[in-house]
């Protein structure tokens, strides 16, 4: 799969991503936790490259992202 940047991104969703586990006074381990009790393998690191755009999420990651942070899928990529 090819995976293109946007404006030097390879997400859009990734600062409200940081955004919403901040505000659910989250650290990066434990979104991964979460996010691995719902069947999805991100460690950590994975996360800090999320946040900061150098790693690509896909759509499933997405959603389980929005359940975990309890918010919309769409408020991530406003």
């Amino acid at each position: 799969m090819k995976i293109y940047t946007y404006q030097g991104r390879k997400n859009l969703c990734g600062e409200k991503i940081r955004e919403a586990r901040v505000k659910s006074r989250m650290s990066q381990s434990e979104l991964a936790a979460k996010v691995q009790t719902e069947g999805v393998t991100l460690e950590r690191d994975s996360i800090s490259r999320i946040e900061n755009g150098t790693r690509f999420i896909a759509d499933y990651e997405l959603k389980i992202f929005a359940k975990v942070l309890n918010v919309k899928v769409e408020s991530l990529i406003e």
